[in-house]
């Protein structure tokens, strides 16, 4: 008889299946590696069990304990697989905005699932990364994997996804691309790649408000780089331990957008029912091999999960049509109401130590009644009149005293690709504006007023 003593057991070993459609006018072959065929239906499947097997080989984990993990949803599926074949407990804390299917999923296989919102710092108490960390604490017999920085999710692929794709490509890849989240997907399989044939190309796949790119090619950790974006399980607003940037060459970085559109095209055009963030890895990659790909190149994409944790989202007209990722109105998105305002002014912003006096000229002449406040390169502040106004009748010496004596907390960043009805629960009577970088880096500004048109548009 043939047959395996548990469905953990069935976990690796998925197929590479060359793509034919989405490519055209591309050179090389491009192959994806189809992670969904996995028992959870993901990459995450791996690093499950070689975090828990590890946690049990060192005693960290018992029998009968609980198994607590900060996950997008994947990571959980995986834990819970491991843990019904092993006798543990699971609770699993999610951001919120993962999608319904993902936290539904988790509860059917018998995981307890908190949702933590979306839109705070990592330390703050309520992210679902102190959350996890707090009840590990608090539970006995816990393991809280923290797939982050556990050296395991990184061995995981370096022992099985890198030897699958050496030996499934015959040792022929030449250009490896993966999506970075935690880091080991895209680390691991690298290493082993480059150890095989150092002349091996990864290329990382981010998306716009994470802080991968930037830090990759500066080494600098820009917090202005971190704003909210919509696709799930790729990017970071930390650096995990599990990123190891010397494996990685190159990053492209993509919109939730494009990453949407292409996730529907590989389903329609190829026959893969996948996951969001594989449309960012596939167009990502593809943007990169269009520019530097030749005819005997071997590109391997890394595409982790399955689109039934997207029916919802990606696969649903109406709410496509509500992120304007598919034409449905004028104005959707803040990238159409930038677009709309080009060249139709430009972004007026103050230094901290203008006077008072001197900003209030300046904002008459500007024609505007808030502005944001500037030290060198950073905005550190924000000013409206009504704020200037109150404190010169309280004190009115303070004309010839700096603006960073006076100015509010500065205008939130918010991701191109937000949609209006994001944008308009991020203003309020106190923040009358938001604040957009675009692909060029360039800072551009969202007005109460610029919402209320593109609304009547």
């Amino acid at each position: 008889m043939n047959y395996y003593n548990s469905i953990v057991d069935t976990i690796g070993n998925t197929p590479l299946v060359r793509l034919n459609h989405v490519n055209k006018g591309i050179k090389g072959t491009i192959l994806v590696k189809v992670e969904y065929m996995n028992p959870g239906n993901s990459v995450k499947d791996r690093i499950a069990l070689k975090m828990i097997e590890d946690a049990e080989r060192s005693g960290i984990l018992k029998p009968g304990g609980t198994i607590i993990e900060g996950t997008s949803g994947n990571t959980g599926m995986g834990l819970a697989l491991v843990a019904i074949s092993k006798g543990y407990k699971c609770i699993f804390t999610l951001a919120d905005k993962q999608s319904q299917e993902k936290m539904d999923i988790l509860r059917a296989v018998g995981a307890e699932v908190i949702v933590c919102p979306t839109n705070v710092t990592p330390d703050d108490p309520r992210s679902y990364y102190s959350v996890a960390k707090k009840l590990n604490q608090d539970i006995p017999n816990s393991l809280y994997p923290n797939q982050y920085d556990n050296p395991a999710n990184t061995a995981a692929h370096y022992e099985t996804t890198g030897p699958e794709i050496w030996r499934d490509t015959d040792g022929k890849i030449t250009v490896y691309a993966a999506g970075m989240g935690t880091g080991g997907t895209i680390s691991g399989t690298s290493r082993y790649l480059k150890e095989q044939n150092p002349n091996v190309v990864t290329v990382g796949l981010d998306t716009y408000g994470s802080v991968f790119k930037k830090y990759k090619e500066t080494g600098i950790f820009d917090d202005n780089e971190v704003y909210p974006y919509l696709t799930e399980g790729i990017g970071e607003d930390i650096l995990p331990k599990n990123v190891d940037f010397s494996t990685i060459d190159h990053i492209v970085k993509v919109t939730d957008k494009d990453a949407a559109v292409m996730t529907r095209r590989l389903a329609r055009e190829e026959g893969l029912f996948v996951g969001w963030s594989c449309g960012s890895a596939a167009f990502g990659a593809l943007e990169w091999a269009r520019d530097n790909m030749k005819d005997d190149d071997v590109m391997v994409i890394i595409l982790p999960d399955h689109g039934t944790r997207y029916l919802g989202k990606v696969y649903n007209d109406n709410w496509m049509k509500d992120h304007g990722f598919i034409e449905s109105r004028k104005f959707a998105t803040a990238r159409d109401i930038i677009r709309h305002k080009n060249g139709n002014g430009q972004l007026h912003a103050i230094d901290k130590n203008t006077r008072i006096g001197e900003a209030i000229l300046k904002m008459n002449e500007f024609g505007i009644d808030q502005v944001p406040v500037t030290d060198g390169d950073n905005f550190v502040g924000s000013l409206s009149d009504s704020r200037v106004l109150k404190s010169l009748i309280e004190k009115p010496e303070l004309r010839e005293r700096p603006v960073g004596e006076i100015m509010d907390s500065s205008f939130q960043f918010v991701g191109m690709d937000n949609t209006l009805d994001v944008l308009s629960s991020l203003i309020s009577r106190e923040k009358k504006a938001l604040l957009v970088r675009d692909e060029q880096h360039k800072v551009h500004i969202i007005t109460q007023s610029d919402l209320l048109m593109a609304m009547t548009n």
